[in-house]
């Protein structure tokens, strides 16, 4: 039964195959910078910014969690503070905006400046304007980051959006491609458990992994 079939050895090979499905060829000629969106998805971000002979780099963003409940991620907010909420679920558990808005600020004062100071030495993300920007993550599971991402790289204008991942639930796949330029993806599942799931191995990426990633 394929619910329980390991897709992926690892990243190398998530990323072999997505390469698979990108029109790499056609990209090799235009202007792309790959960004990985989160710290397990920058060795495939990597490797496809090499392939592609583009630039590279990190978005940072960070969950934000229902009062009194760290498990459930309520909403995102971005380097350049975009905020993207689970409307069903801040209804569901009646949280206001105001704590959504509150609590996001916080986090990207405590959490997001502190890991663009240690990534970055505090430099803002690479300038997107009219660029085609790839943004790559190593699955999805709520597509909550991602559609964060998307929205901050279309606010600081991108030429286009594209969003590349190894895996993904298939009830995401409309809502991405309804606000991306185009969506590239290896497999597609109605039942979808969680991103570690479908790789054999999944190596903790620290961000001193991810310094010795970019230096080659």
């Amino acid at each position: 039964m394929s619910f329980n079939k390991k897709y992926f050895k690892n990243r190398k090979e998530a990323a072999a195959l997505l390469l698979d499905v990108l029109p790499s060829d056609t990209m090799k000629f235009e202007d792309w910078i790959v960004i990985a969106t989160s710290a397990g998805s920058v060795p495939i971000a990597y490797e496809l910014s090499q392939v592609l002979k583009s630039s590279f780099d990190f978005m940072f963003s960070h969950k934000i969690e229902a009062p009194n409940n760290e498990e459930c991620e309520i909403a995102i907010v971005t380097e350049s503070e975009e905020v993207v909420i689970h409307e069903e679920l801040v209804k569901a558990f009646d949280i206001s905006l105001d704590y959504v808005f509150s609590k996001s600020r916080n986090v990207y004062e405590n959490e997001v400046l502190k890991y663009i100071q240690k990534y970055r030495k505090g430099d803002k993300l690479a300038n997107l304007h009219n660029k085609n920007v790839l943004l790559v993550d190593e699955g999805l599971n709520t597509s909550l980051t991602m559609m964060a991402c998307i929205k901050t790289a279309i606010n600081l204008k991108a030429k286009s959006v594209s969003v590349a991942v190894p895996i993904l639930p298939t009830v995401s796949a409309p809502i991405i491609e309804s606000i991306a330029d185009d969506l590239y993806y290896v497999k597609k599942l109605d039942h979808f458990v969680s991103i570690d799931f479908y790789y054999e191995e999944l190596e903790e990426i620290t961000f001193e992994r991810i310094k010795e990633i970019i230096k080659g």
